[in-house]
């Protein structure tokens, strides 16, 4: 009942990033936090941290950050190398009352440069590699300030150098200002950067805390997902708050996932669904290292029904399932729908769930006048509290994809009777003659287990080329191949990559859009 009293409190007040911690532990301080690495700005915390310590670190580099000069309403870039340190120093810049702004450490130099300009001199707070990474950039020029999180970089003020720092109290963003901004997959060009503010952090948090209030003990919760991504926020600020364990994973080599899954023995996993596909592999792992998981969830894409069927299936615990929830960063969690052992198999993967209670509000619009449905999908529109607040920088281009109260999401789908969502595709990779590219995905993975990945996207003269992945890259059986894709005499040939070449988002989504221009420049050149 507590539980439910913090959920309306957050969605009334706002979420805080800032107190979280703080809060955690006023309701219990020893709920325990587990890292497969070490964090770079405070190498010496170990890795194994109460909820009560991980408030003390929070509160201490917020003291750093406000000596080193970082104000409230300030926007202060954090572009650091991958760990865990990302999150806590966003949220002790919020504490401060500073607008974090995550950056990935999977963008290049010329991107972060060009992101920084948009930014319109905010501070920079990384690290000396990726001081390196970003030698071409005048990072002097863009920024107002570089702070570094350990060593001496010209002009530079180091978080080592500051320990003992007067501790500050909190200060709080209004409901409606910008609280955080995150950028967006990238997948098209440019990533955007997504303005949150304590209103719609808050309202996101609705569906899984419903999911977690499913949970009748506290199960350690597994977390292999970007520590920059607006997801992580409201992961963990569910699972503190809900004083449940936390292993957090920076690691997503299967054999080291095996190894801490085997050790720790988590009953929720949250990750990527490219990473859990990633990870079918383990189930043939006598260690058995999804034995002890309840309860699967991925929020990121619509996830393949083969992976979850496998996943499940290597659960050993009773009535195990899988939640998967659609959203994106401009709207959040959107809708979602449990998948279930026995079922999962024949699951339909363009379904990917229905409104919930007290979430977003879902429509369809038409495209072209006439009804949406299977054979002519509509605009996928998401409407509710928990939207985004803008685009920095690109407040036009934001707007545009308003309808009202509704955002466009940019897929394309229909509604069933029963109201469910069917996402279709995204509506740049629709391809003529194909009625979804991730339907055809979904179907062909169900039928050919040796493949790792398969992507369909367009190739010259606008014909469907599947581009394919194969377990330890063996060669593609062309038989087997040709029999599974019977039901698709539209598909051209396949073409085989190597697995590692296929170029990705910093949340391992396939950038469809390059890969088709890379397949086309290779093909205009044979």
């Amino acid at each position: 009942m507590k539980g439910f009293v913090i959920h309306k409190s957050i969605r009334k007040r706002g979420l805080h990033l800032g107190t979280v911690p703080e809060r955690a532990a006023a309701r219990n301080s020893s709920t325990l936090l587990t890292l497969d690495h070490d964090l770079d700005v405070l190498p010496e915390a170990g890795r194994r941290l109460t909820v009560a310590e991980l408030a003390d670190h929070v509160d201490d580099l917020a003291g750093r950050l406000s000596v080193a000069g970082v104000r409230p309403g300030e926007r202060i870039v954090i572009y650091k190398a991958a760990n865990f340190d990302v999150w806590v120093l966003a949220i002790a810049a919020s504490r401060v009352g500073a607008v974090p702004v995550m950056l990935s450490p999977a963008l290049d130099g010329a991107t972060v440069g060009a992101l920084l300009e948009r930014l319109d001199q905010p501070k920079l707070l990384t690290d000396l590699h990726k001081l390196d990474v970003l030698a071409e950039v005048p990072v002097t020029a863009l920024t107002k300030q570089v702070i570094t999180v350990a060593g001496s970089w010209p002009g530079a003020t180091s978080l080592s150098e500051l320990a003992g720092a007067p501790r500050v109290q909190p200060v709080f963003r209004a409901m409606d200002e910008a609280a955080m901004v995150t950028h967006t997959s990238g997948t098209t060009g440019l990533p955007k950067l997504v303005v949150h503010t304590p209103r719609s952090m808050g309202a996101r948090l609705t569906p899984q805390w419903w999911l977690l209030s499913l949970i009748r003990k506290r199960e350690t919760v597994a977390i292999s997902i970007p520590f920059v991504h607006s997801r992580l926020f409201a992961a963990m600020a569910l699972a503190l708050l809900k004083e449940m364990p936390v292993l957090l994973m920076n690691k997503s080599d299967p054999d080291e996932v095996a190894a801490s899954f085997v050790k720790h023995r988590p009953g929720f996993v949250e990750a990527l669904p490219n990473s859990l596909m990633e990870w079918e592999g383990l189930i043939d792992d006598p260690r058995r290292p999804f034995a002890s998981v309840k309860y699967f969830s991925s929020t990121f894409d619509a996830i393949h029904p083969r992976t979850m069927s496998r996943l499940l299936k290597s659960s050993e615990r009773r009535a195990a399932l899988f939640f998967q929830i659609y959203g994106q960063s401009e709207v959040g969690p959107a809708v979602g729908r449990p998948y279930f052992r026995r079922t999962a198999h024949r699951a339909d993967g363009r379904c990917v769930g229905f409104a919930m209670p007290g979430s977003a509000r879902v429509r369809v619009v038409s495209r072209d006048g006439r009804p949406p449905s299977e054979k002519n999908p509509g605009f996928i529109e998401v409407g509710w509290e928990g939207l985004a607040k803008s685009y920095f920088g690109e407040e036009d281009r934001f707007d545009a994809n308003l309808h009202g109260q509704w955002w466009r999401t940019g897929d394309v789908g229909y509604r069933t009777k029963l109201g469910c969502v069917h996402m279709l595709d995204r509506e740049v990779d629709m391809i003529p003659g194909v009625g979804s590219t991730l339907e055809v995905e979904d179907l062909v993975l169900s039928r050919l287990e040796e493949l790792s990945e398969l992507v369909v996207v367009q190739g010259p003269n606008s014909q469907p080329v599947p581009v394919i992945c194969t377990n330890e890259d063996r060669p593609l059986d062309r038989d087997r191949w040709r029999a599974a894709v019977a039901d698709f005499p539209q598909l051209a040939d396949p073409i085989q990559v190597p697995q590692a070449e296929l170029p990705r988002t910093a949340t391992l989504k396939v950038r469809r859009v390059e890969l088709s221009r890379r397949l086309q420049e290779q093909m205009e050149q044979a």
